[in-house]
């Protein structure tokens, strides 16, 4: 079971971070010009949890979309 489990964990993981970095990316597009000035006003107003906020949210919802047409999917398989 172990085995099994893993690979869906890094799959996960691996969907998460990328839209964290998609987010980051579209939100804050200063980031990719000048990265140091961004963190330092990051650092400035204490905020460094919002972007996995965000992108927890946006994950869940993509979650829950492909879980869903997985599962539509899958009963049409079955007949």
């Amino acid at each position: 079971m172990l085995k099994n489990f893993k690979p869906v964990i890094k799959k996960e993981l691996f969907i998460y971070l990328l839209t964290l970095l998609v987010l980051t990316l579209i939100i804050h597009s200063d980031l990719v010009s000048d990265p140091s000035s961004r963190m330092n006003l990051m650092y400035e107003k204490g905020n460094y949890t919002h972007p996995f906020l965000y992108s927890f949210v946006v994950y869940s919802v993509i979650l829950i979309l492909r879980k869903t047409i997985d599962f539509i999917t899958g009963i049409f398989e079955k007949k």
